[in-house]
């Protein structure tokens, strides 16, 4: 298999004003002097070459261009800072001994920025974090509606269905990828005014999985977030464990997070819950109080969130054969003796608890055969490389040797001092080692015995497991259909009220029809108020045709717009308890609609339904078109006389120009 070449850019800074940085590149080995750089052409430099670490000896060498320059860097480059996180440094000498490289010039930028590349090349040193593991996407409607009536209100309802599509397709593509987050959304017209995840992954890890939109009907931006503070990882965790105590994590994810830490003896270190915990501030949380060697939770499958905190540490993930109920984590807590104030935090302490009780046996003899070797006070990181999977022996013989190199290098910075006890020491440790391996062999051929009995036994567990499965999917299967009568109900009843309500708009209809067809009143269609959504209302329940009279109770605020509708539909005439506004009356006089108040034509109502006599609302249509026809007549008249004055004037005019002109002639 072809291997990637791996390339490291070491940086050390020359002068200021502008900043220019000497560059030394390392390239699977070999090193190359590439020059100097302004801090532009740095960047334009790492963004063709996309290296896989940019070495540094320390970051406030690029002062207030820091963040700009963490954002310019391309995906997969990580800035690296080799002697170490903000107050616990070393300098570049020291760590260049300590790892066996040779130094000369320490004044020299392009040694600095060798010694950088080198020490970046042997996993020394933490890179520089200024995003958190945490994308926000947001899916919104891209442009406004607007204003207006009904067709704007279809064009809002595609949009909002436009959306809620994007958010689904967005949400099964985040599933496929088994990459964990949160949605929260925004209903509205049978559809989503806004849907927003927050996805706990990298933009890197979304990159070809979800796309920026602008500019459509439907606007997607990804948003990463940005930590308030730097973060420091180090490149290599083998020291983890040594630096600091080892522990087991329960974590319960969500919206509110749920943390819970125990020690490798099963005292509580920790119990806590946020809202809105990043991914990034739940991984510095653990790290202050300690190095998990196991991370818990208490579903399974494990949730992919649980899954990421444990890879970010290299831990062990403990996941429970089944879910744990509500019962067995209540009863893990009253065998603790504590009290959880949510129940996240309740979910997280059960989750490492159960962990804790799993590897208990396995513990309680480590501390036993440790005793007998005399490694008590390194109990805990003899455990903790046992539960990162070396046997016994191994992980005991690797403290015992680490145990030898510190006081090999204590020994040689005394003089004088008498080697000859810990000699002796040394050697019974070693006999001891033998003897807990070959006790070693010996209990793995144990081990399988009880593997054996052990795999019998979950057979029989399986057995009656597969029984109360049964029992419980007819529980479930019995409340689905309980689930399923209640939903039908509840559909039985809105059906009726539906029922309910045409039955009492077909009365009326008939009514209505009984009077028109005796001949002697004439039905008018009640509106409440003259506008778009009460025609639309008056069309769906009675329909609306032409010729018919309508009876309007309130007709204030209506407009030109509505006037002119009803004109197209072909109304016949018009009656309101109230006068008409001016723009609606001028629009009716133009088409020769007639209008009136129930005043003068004595409209008798009685709910939503209104007659008036057929003999007065003829004879009042008649009067008002023949004075309408009159009033039409005597204004075109005067209009008609208008002109022929304006025409006798203008005659007038041009007459006597003509004589004057004549007059100037002669």
């Amino acid at each position: 298999m072809r291997v990637r070449p791996i390339l490291i850019l070491g940086v050390d800074i020359i002068g200021e004003n502008p900043k220019k940085f000497a560059v030394v590149s390392w390239l699977n080995g070999k090193l190359e002097r590439k020059g100097e750089f302004t801090l532009y052409r740095l960047i334009r430099f790492i963004q063709s070459k996309r290296p896989d670490i940019v070495a540094i000896d320390s970051v406030t060498e690029l002062g207030d261009d820091l963040r700009k320059f963490l954002r310019s860097l391309p995906p997969g480059t990580k800035l690296v800072q080799v002697t170490g996180r903000p107050g616990e440094q070393r300098s570049l000498q020291s760590l260049a001994k300590e790892h066996g490289i040779r130094t000369s010039d320490r004044f020299d930028p392009y040694e600095e920025a060798k010694l950088s590349a080198l020490l970046a090349s042997r996993g020394v040193g933490y890179e520089v974090l200024a995003f958190e593991d945490e994308v926000i996407v947001k899916v919104t409607r891209g442009r406004s509606h607007g204003k207006g009536g009904w067709s704007q209100d279809r064009y809002r309802k595609r949009v909002h269905n436009l959306v809620r599509d994007k958010v689904r397709e967005i949400e099964e593509r985040l599933r496929r990828a088994d990459i964990p987050f949160d949605l929260e959304t925004e209903e509205k017209d049978y559809g989503l005014a806004r849907g927003e995840f927050r996805v706990y992954a990298s933009r890197e890890e979304l990159a070809g999985l979800i796309r920026p939109m602008h500019g459509g009907d439907v606007e997607v931006r990804i948003y990463p977030v940005e930590r308030a503070e730097l973060g420091f990882a180090p490149l290599k965790g083998e020291e983890a464990i040594r630096e600091r105590r080892s522990i087991i994590v329960g974590i319960d994810p969500g919206i509110t997070v749920g943390i819970a830490a125990i020690d490798l003896s099963g005292r509580i270190i920790a119990l806590h819950s946020e809202r809105n915990m990043p991914v990034g501030e739940v991984f510095r949380f653990i790290s202050e109080i300690g190095h998990p060697v196991v991370v818990a939770t208490d579903v399974s499958p494990a949730p992919g969130f649980v899954e990421k905190i444990a890879r970010s540490f290299k831990a062990q993930l403990f996941v429970p054969r089944e879910s744990l109920r509500v019962e067995e984590k209540n009863e893990l807590l009253r065998n603790l003796g504590v009290t959880a104030d949510d129940d996240h935090q309740r979910d997280a302490l059960a989750a490492a608890y159960k962990a804790y009780l799993r590897l208990k046996p396995k513990l309680e003899h480590i501390d036993a055969r440790l005793r007998e070797a005399g490694l008590s006070k390194k109990a805990e990181e003899v455990k903790a490389l046992v539960i990162q999977g070396y046997n016994l022996g191994e992980a005991m013989q690797r403290v015992s040797l680490r145990e030898r190199k510190t006081e090999k290098k204590e020994e040689e910075s005394r003089e004088g001092v008498d080697l000859t006890p810990y000699i002796r020491r040394i050697r019974e440790l070693e006999k001891k080692i033998e003897m807990l391996e070959n006790e070693n062999r010996e209990l793995r051929e144990i081990i399988k015995e009880q593997r054996k009995t052990i795999g019998r036994l979950e057979r029989k567990i399986a057995d009656y497991d597969e029984e109360v499965r049964r029992k419980v999917l007819r529980e479930r299967e019995l409340e689905a259909k309980v689930k399923r009568i209640e939903s039908l109900e509840k559909q039985l009843r809105e059906a009726k009220a539906v029922i309910e309500r045409l039955s009492r708009d077909l009365v009326k209809v008939k009514r209505m029809n009984v009077v028109e067809v005796r001949g002697s009143a004439v039905p008018l269609k009640v509106l409440r108020v003259l506008s778009w959504r009460e025609l639309e209302r008056i069309e769906r329940e009675v329909g609306l045709r032409r010729g018919d009279v309508l009876f309007v109770i309130n007709p204030a605020g209506a407009g030109k717009a509505i006037a002119e509708e009803l004109v197209e539909r072909g109304i016949r005439a018009i009656i309101t308890e109230k006068p008409l506004p001016g723009p609606v009356r001028e629009v009716l006089r133009e088409a020769h609609v007639p209008f009136f108040t129930s005043n003068e034509l004595d409209v008798k109502r009685v709910d939503e339904f209104a007659v008036v006599e057929r003999e007065t609302l003829e004879r009042a249509i008649g009067e008002l078109l023949a004075r309408w026809e009159e009033e039409d007549r005597e204004r075109e008249a005067e209009r008609f006389l208008k002109l022929v004055e304006e025409y006798r004037i203008e005659r007038v005019k041009e007459l006597r120009r003509k004589a004057e002109e004549e007059s100037k002639a002669h």
